[in-house]
């Protein structure tokens, strides 16, 4: 059967809950195309539940691992109350069970390999901490290496995902201009950040990290959860980062360039010359923003990435990058330890991604063409009370490449509020669901995804819950302007 062409035939009537996104065994995203679709995902209702063919691999099992997981609950002596979270090594799985002893003394833990891949099987009290080391540290067995242990796909000889890998580096290093070397890649975006964290933990034991700006959720819990703890400032302004620096004295400074999904940057800048002089390493997430149009190495320490936004472009591949700068004062140690993450980017998934990320020098433009031509004309429109876009924040271009965009992702709120955000969103032709950087357009409510249980603390931040978020795909401009404009008028 032909795969759905998404830039046409967009997922977004109610019929089409549950679709994968893209329309792929592999897909990272699924389709939420009704406001009440995501309130019922987010209160876990079984109806919906039961429609999803897929799910963002971090935030629960992907169908063929969970079958994999059933695989290894009826070949194991482990109890129907146990939970299983396959991993690809051993060293993974081993720091899963490390994390669930931290947590609570009752949690017992075993690891078996099973069809090739090592299983953590947490016993009841082992699972809350499972589960969470699984969505935060993205270490997971790939659905790609699921296919394969469960002889469902083909696997790919070592030497060919080496290759991929080698690849995928020296394409990094051609953007980042920087030595391959100074790349490592991993599972997940979060691996990468997992890797971050654990160079600036050795570096600094027992201390926690300073998140500045508003936070993707995971960026901030990882840390919070899994390592020595994390402290959140969402007042970005010299004043407020310097006593928070001498407070805390942190491992290192955490940013992302830019937020989400308010898409707004922190003075890079000038945060890493206030934690640069206190000895304080900064870590950079520039997933959105992406390597191509910003350049955060002259500043921070360690930059990481979720590859399988825009850099990949397709939606069916997790993977993730770190890179060491090598204008870092810890240059040397981070690098000679990059390479030691308990598991780096499997041998299916590199092949996918090498493939998928070919075009980037190209694609990431007109996606970058396509967001602003859209968030001008959102701008214009009488319902739209604001545009969040990244061209309207000067830190952000303080760091931008000569010649390159802002990304592709925008946020609006309209006049109205909920019920107003909730009609456009019913009436929105466009696929609906979270992840970003697909070459197929994506909207979703991203407060309700992210945020569901703390939105009042969110809008006490200036976040409202109603705010849609768009990523911007290759769509022609003017056909998807008409959804929008249709949307707006219904």
């Amino acid at each position: 059967m032909t795969a759905r062409d998404l830039l046409h035939d967009p997922c977004w009537q109610g019929h089409d809950l549950g679709h994968p996104l893209p329309d792929s065994t592999h897909a990272v995203s699924v389709a939420l195309p009704r406001w009440s679709d995501v309130i019922a995902y987010e209160e876990n209702d079984p109806a919906c539940r039961a429609a999803l063919r897929t799910v963002y691999p971090r935030f629960g099992l992907h169908p063929l691992v969970r079958e994999l997981a059933h695989r290894a609950q009826a070949q194991t002596d482990a109890s129907e109350d146990c939970s299983i979270w396959p991993y690809s090594t051993e060293a993974a799985a081993q720091a899963a069970a490390a994390h669930c002893r931290r947590r609570d003394r009752d949690a017992k833990t075993q690891i078996r390999v099973v069809q090739g891949l090592t299983c953590l099987i947490a016993n009841q009290a082992a699972t809350p901490a499972a589960k969470a080391f699984w969505q935060h540290a993205g270490l997971g067995a790939s659905s790609r290496q699921a296919a394969i242990a469960l002889g469902k796909e083909d696997c790919p000889t070592r030497a060919h995902g080496d290759d991929a890998r080698d690849t995928i580096r020296k394409r990094l290093a051609g953007i980042y201009g920087c030595g391959s070397e100074c790349i490592s890649l991993h599972p997940s975006g979060m691996a990468a950040l997992h890797s971050a964290l654990s160079l600036v933990s050795a570096l600094h034991p027992g201390r926690p990290t300073l998140q500045v700006g508003f936070p993707y959720v995971d960026v901030l819990k990882l840390p919070q959860v899994v390592f020595a703890g994390a402290e959140l400032l969402t007042d970005s302004s010299p004043a407020a980062i310097d006593e928070s620096l001498d407070h805390l004295n942190p491992a290192a400074v955490v940013v992302e360039l830019p937020s989400n999904p308010m898409l707004q940057c922190v003075d890079l800048i000038t945060v890493a010359e206030l934690a640069h002089g206190r000895g304080i390493p900064v870590i950079a997430d520039d997933t959105i923003g992406s390597c191509l149009n910003i350049d955060a190495l002259p500043f921070a320490d360690l930059v990481f990435s979720s590859l399988t936004k825009s850099f990949a472009g397709r939606g069916d591949v997790l993977a993730g990058a770190l890179v060491v700068s090598p204008q870092s004062r810890w240059h040397h140690s981070f690098s000679a330890s990059i390479h030691q993450a308990p598991a780096v980017l499997g041998d299916a998934d590199a092949l996918c991604l090498e493939e998928a990320s070919r075009d980037v020098h190209e694609r990431i433009p007109r996606l970058n063409a396509n967001c602003t031509a859209l968030a001008q004309r959102l701008s214009q429109h009488p319902a739209i009370k604001r545009v969040l876009h990244p061209n309207q924040c000067r830190t952000f271009e303080a760091l931008q490449r000569p010649g390159s965009g802002h990304g592709c992702l925008l946020s609006f709120e309209l006049h109205g509020g909920l019920e107003t955000a909730k009609r456009v969103y019913n009436n929105l032709a466009i696929s609906k669901g979270p992840s970003l950087g697909t070459s197929f357009s994506l909207c979703c409510p991203y407060m309700l995804l992210a945020h569901y249980r703390e939105l009042d603390w969110a809008e006490s931040r200036g976040v409202p819950p109603h705010l849609l978020r768009v990523s911007v795909g290759l769509e022609d401009c003017d056909e998807l302007w008409d959804r929008f404009a249709l949307a707006l008028s219904a």
